[in-house]
Formats: structure tokens, C-alpha cells, sequence
């Protein structure tokens, strides 16, 4: 039973919750269930057959607010069908609520309600599933570590050399169809691509060397699409095949031909029946100006088509639909006990978020099956990691070909994709080197355009060696500051993007000791945060963790540390490495148990 004490706080509590998905869903049952009368709820999506089979709240009609109002009509729930990055949800915005409730499925909105929370000062409780794992955490300006005080792992990329001359795997295949063959026949004409579109063959093209993938006058459908086929399958293989030295080391990759699997009289043999429907794929697809959309069932069918032609050549097995829309779209599928079990115990951190019961905040992970001998593995949440570049605004440094590497590349693979920054505006001293804003005059756009396609070192404040670059996101209320290091040459396959960011990854040193001074201790040991593929609204995914390595984890209880000491590297852990600690809920009589006796948790109450 809840005390009356919690009961005052849940019912003057002013919530939002943002993401309504498979998290959510559960969480605003729960939310609905437990009391809490004043939900605000920001959605971008809407509710899909293919969601009901874990979102029991809905119907096919519904959305969220109807199907709560239903069976708590006395309750007010407040819906936003938008993007939480949206200029409307600023800071002030923030500042209405008493806690924010996350329940988002990728990291760049995670990242965006971070920093909203902090500027507004405001407590977040972050969440994630992924099938049976899930967690957590509690985060407040100041007392514990931020989302971001451990570095996520970036969304894994290959090297331009191995997507488009060397795949070994399925995943190359699909990258190569969406990123390359999908973008260069459907999406901006205009846009730089790495795919082989010049040729001079002059049994295929005029005298002169033009685009391959432009149709030609008085060129039909099916002949324009046999042309494209050829030359991305046959004539681009054959072309790699003349590298003899690319191929001592490798299987050779076989050239295939539309005349192999789909002769001109549209026949095919039982043996090139499955090839032949791809190439119907490929073939007939309309030209139009699209980014790869994972719900766009034509989208997926021609990547998945491509990817397993290009495969069958490079002597990769083949993978279904089903496969290569989950490669495609990064999805990981969910299963709804576990979302149910994550949204309780966001309600019950949210509870005493609001009775500001400091000393017993918990980060809880969700682990995997019995055999670990545990079903929920709580701990104290940590305080902010010193080096964090967003809440204890620790500079960060990047090593970069100042002299070949653009201002474009700095703002795209750096401070949109590292540092989830929307509305960036770079600095360089009293210098503005670049901003994005809807109230720019029309001059400074396109200055800042120009700046765009020069070298770092060419700017009109050049940036090199040495210099510091001052970057904020006005929407966000968050800047950082960027040391600048000249380096001439990347390995391209440890790092394609050709620079290197460092910086919150590392622990300051203590001089006097000379040895490292970290609040987690050891990022190698560290329980891991839930971190983020993209989000799919047909297998809904929240994040993935990988928690049930962490037992060993040494990072330090908030209840540990001093204000003013720095933490001893050899104080205790904050887990029991034999018997993991119990979480309380309300009270004694109604607590979750965690146990090391699995058995024993059939007698007991769980959630």
C-alpha cells in the first residue's frame, strides 16, 4: 500500500512522458493505475496493427490518451502528436514538469531530453528494453551522472572500400543497397555518391563517357532497368575482377547479367526462379526523390533484392525479407512482459524522484533468464562522471586533417552525429564560423553555405593545430569547447570518418600521483548504459545493453564519494557480487525481491 505521503506527490505531480511506443504504452497504464492525474505525453508516431501484439492497451483505432481516458476518465492526459525535438518543447517547456519519463527508442532524442533536463534542471528517468534485457536509471543536475557521462557506442560503420568493392558479409550487401544503389537511383541526383556511375562502354553508351543512371530519350521501363542491372551487377564486377592483386587473397565475385536470371522473353527456369524475382525487383522500380524508409514495404523489398543479388555474386548467403529488414532498419525485437516490467519500475523511481528520496534512487537492470540467478539487479545510481562534455562541460579535443578536411564534414560526422547537436552554431573566439537558425538573414546563409564546402584551414578564421572551437545549440541551452589537433593521415578502416574525437572517454590525471582520477573507476568495468539502434514501429526496440557482464563492475554508490575527496580506484563495489541487495517499493509488505534462489521467487511477490 502506498503511504499517504506518496499518494499527496503522485497526485499533484505534473508528468511528461515522452514516446508512447512499447515502453509507453505500458507506462501510461501504469502511470494511469498508479494515481498520477496531470500526464503530458509527446508521440511522433501512431498506433499500427503490427504494434497490438505487444501494445495490449491499444486497439487498432485508439490512441494513447482515448484508451487510457476509457477506464480513468477523471485524469487529465495532455497528447503532443510531434517531435520531441521540435522548437516548441524548450526549455521553458521543460520547466512546467516535475519529472520527465523517457521511453524514446533511438539515441539522438535520448541525448536531445538529457540536455533539455539539465538546463531546466529537471529530473529524468531513462529507460530501454531490448527482448529480455531492459533498465532503469535515474538522472538529476548535479547528484548523479547524466545519460550522456558514459560515451554510447556510435552506429557501426564500414569503410567505403569494403562496401563497394569487398563485402564479406550480408550487412556489406545492405549498406551497399541502401546507402549507395537505393540513394543514387531514387534519392537526391545531386548528392556525392561512391557508386562506379561513369562509364564509356560503347556497346552500352554513346561515344561519349555520360551518367549511367540517367534514362535515356525513348528508352522504356524495362530496358532502362536491364541497362542499370548490368552495370551494377555485371559490368561493375567484371571492372573489380581486373584488379588481379584485390583478389589473390579472396574469392573471386561472379558477374550476373539480367540475361542469366530474366530473359528477354520473361521465361524462367526453375533454377533461377528466386533471382529472377529480384531482378523483377531491381528492374521495375519508378525513379522518384526518397530516403530509405524501413515502413516502406517497396523500399525494403528492392533493398533486400539488391542486397541478395550482390551477395549471390560475392558468394555471401542470402537472407530473407524478414532478415534483411531487421539488418536494414537496425531493429531489435521486443517483448512486451519485459516493456511492462520496465514501465513499473519507471513509476516507482518517479515516485521517489517526488518525495525526493534521495538516498534511495536505483538503477535497475533487467537481466536475461534464471540461469544467471537473478531477475532484477539494482543499484545506487553514480555521481557525474568529471569528464562528461555535456554535464560538467569538460572540453573536448579532435584530431583532424585541418588542411583536406571540410567544414561540412566537421558539422555532419561530428557535431550532428557524435554530439546529437540540431541547431549548431560554431565559434571560433568572436568569430562565427557557422549557425543554423530560421531567422538568418539571407546574406549570412549563404556565407555560412560557402564556409560549408571549405577547408577547415581555409575559413576565414582558418582553424588548425591549436586552435578552439566554442559549439552550442541554442535549442539544447548546451555548448562545449573543441580542441583542435592537425593529423595527416587516418586509417581508414579503424577510422573512416577521418577524424577522431576524444575526450570524455578519458579521466583527468592526478598530477600529484600521476595515475588517472576517475568517478566510475573503470569504463572497462562499468555496468553499461542501455544504449540505442533505431527505432522500428513494427518490432518496436528500445535500446540494447549488455548487462549481465557487469556483476563485476566497480563503479562507485553516490553514498560512497565526498564532496571533496576524489574516489579511492580500490573502494568498495557498488554491487554485492554474491547477493544482489533487494529493491524496496512501497514498503515492507510490498517489496521486489531480488533473489540468488530462483525457485524461491515463486513464493514471493514479484512484479
Amino acid at each position: 500500500m502506498a503511504s499517504q505521503e506518496q499518494l499527496s506527490a503522485i497526485k499533484r505531480a505534473k508528468v511528461l512522458m515522452v514516446g508512447a511506443g512499447g515502453i509507453g504504452c505500458e507506462l501510461l497504464k501504469t502511470l494511469a493505475l498508479s494515481g498520477f492525474q496531470d500526464i503530458h505525453i509527446i508521440d511522433m508516431d501512431t498506433i499500427e496493427v503490427s504494434n497490438l501484439n505487444r501494445q495490449f492497451l491499444f486497439r487498432q483505432s485508439h490512441v494513447a490518451r482515448d484508451a487510457v481516458l476509457r477506464f480513468r476518465p477523471n485524469i487529465s492526459i495532455t497528447p503532443y502528436h510531434a517531435n520531441v525535438k521540435e522548437s516548441c518543447f524548450n526549455v521553458d517547456f521543460f520547466k512546467e514538469f516535475d519529472v520527465v519519463l523517457n521511453g524514446l527508442d533511438n539515441l539522438d532524442a535520448r541525448r536531445h531530453v538529457n540536455r533539455l533536463c539539465l538546463a531546466a534542471d529537471i529530473p529524468l528517468v531513462e529507460s530501454g528494453t531490448t527482448g529480455f534485457l531492459g533498465q532503469v536509471t535515474v538522472h538529476l543536475k548535479g547528484k548523479t551522472e547524466c545519460y550522456e557521462c558514459q560515451p554510447k557506442p556510435a552506429p557501426k560503420t564500414y569503410p567505403v572500400c569494403t562496401i563497394t568493392s569487398t563485402p564479406s558479409k550480408f550487412v556489406h550487401c545492405i549498406v551497399w543497397a541502401k546507402d549507395l544503389l537505393f540513394a543514387k537511383l531514387f534519392g537526391d541526383k545531386n548528392q556525392e555518391n561512391d557508386l562506379n556511375v561513369r562509364s564509356s562502354d560503347t556497346a552500352n553508351l554513346s561515344e561519349h563517357s555520360e551518367d549511367v543512371f540517367e534514362c535515356r530519350k525513348d528508352e522504356d521501363i524495362e530496358r532502362y532497368g536491364r541497362r542499370i542491372y548490368d552495370h551494377v551487377f555485371g559490368h561493375n564486377i567484371e571492372v573489380a575482377l581486373s584488379n588481379e592483386e584485390t583478389w589473390k587473397n579472396r574469392n573471386k565475385p561472379r558477374p550476373i547479367y539480367s540475361k542469366d536470371v530474366l530473359p528477354e522473353e520473361q521465361t524462367k527456369e526453375n533454377g533461377n526462379e528466386e533471382k529472377g524475382c529480384a531482378a523483377d525487383d531491381v528492374s521495375a522500380m519508378d525513379i522518384g526523390n526518397l530516403t530509405f524508409d524501413k515502413d516502406d514495404q517497396l523500399a525494403v523489398e528492392f533493398v533486400t533484392a539488391a542486397a541478395n543479388i550482390r551477395a549471390s555474386s560475392f558468394g555471401i548467403p542470402l537472407h530473407s525479407l524478414f532478415e534483411a529488414k531487421g539488418i536494414a532498419g537496425n531493429i531489435v525485437h521486443a517483448v512486451a512482459t519485459t516493456n511492462a516490467i520496465i514501465a513499473g519500475l519507471i513509476v516507482i523511481e518517479a515516485i521517489k524522484v517526488l518525495q525526493k528520496d534521495n538516498n534511495n534512487y536505483r538503477m535497475t537492470y533487467c537481466l536475461e533468464h534464471p540461469s544467471r540467478k537473478l531477475l532484477l539487479m539494482p543499484v545506487e545510481p553514480y555521481e557525474p562522471n568529471r569528464s562528461c562534455y555535456v554535464c560538467s562541460e569538460t572540453p573536448l579535443s579532435l584530431e583532424v586533417n585541418t588542411q583536406r578536411s571540410k567544414l561540412r564534414d566537421f558539422v555532419e560526422k561530428i557535431i550532428k552525429a557524435k554530439l546529437g547537436m540540431n541547431f549548431p552554431l560554431i565559434m571560433q573566439g568572436a568569430s562565427i564560423l557557422y549557425e543554423v537558425g530560421e531567422d538568418l538573414e539571407e546574406d549570412m546563409v549563404a556565407i555560412y553555405a560557402a564556409n560549408l564546402e571549405k577547408a577547415l584551414s581555409e575559413l576565414p578564421s582558418p582553424v588548425t593545430s591549436g586552435s578552439v572551437l566554442t559549439v552550442e545549440d541554442l535549442q539544447q541551452e548546451f555548448s562545449c569547447s573543441i580542441n583542435i589537433k592537425h593529423r595527416e593521415e587516418f586509417d581508414e578502416e579503424k577510422e573512416p570518418d577521418g577524424m577522431l574525437l576524444t575526450g570524455w572517454v578519458e579521466a583527468p590525471v592526478d598530477n600529484d600521483n600521476n595515475k588517472p582520477i576517475r568517478n566510475d573507476e573503470s569504463t572497462s568495468n562499468a555496468l553499461p548504459s542501455v544504449e540505442t539502434l533505431e527505432g522500428e514501429k513494427d518490432d518496436e526496440i528500445q535500446e540494447t545493453s549488455e548487462v549481465v557482464e557487469a556483476f563485476a563492475g566497480k563503479k562507485r554508490k553516490l553514498s560512497e564519494v565526498s564532496e571533496v575527496t576524489a574516489p579511492d580506484p580500490s573502494g568498495p563495489s557498488s554491487i554485492n557480487q554474491n547477493k544482489p541487495e533487494k529493491l524496496d517499493i512501497d514498503d515492507k509488505d510490498d517489496e521486489l525481491i531480488i533473489s540468488d534462489d530462483w525457485e524461491s521467487l515463486t513464493k514471493k511477490k514479484k512484479l
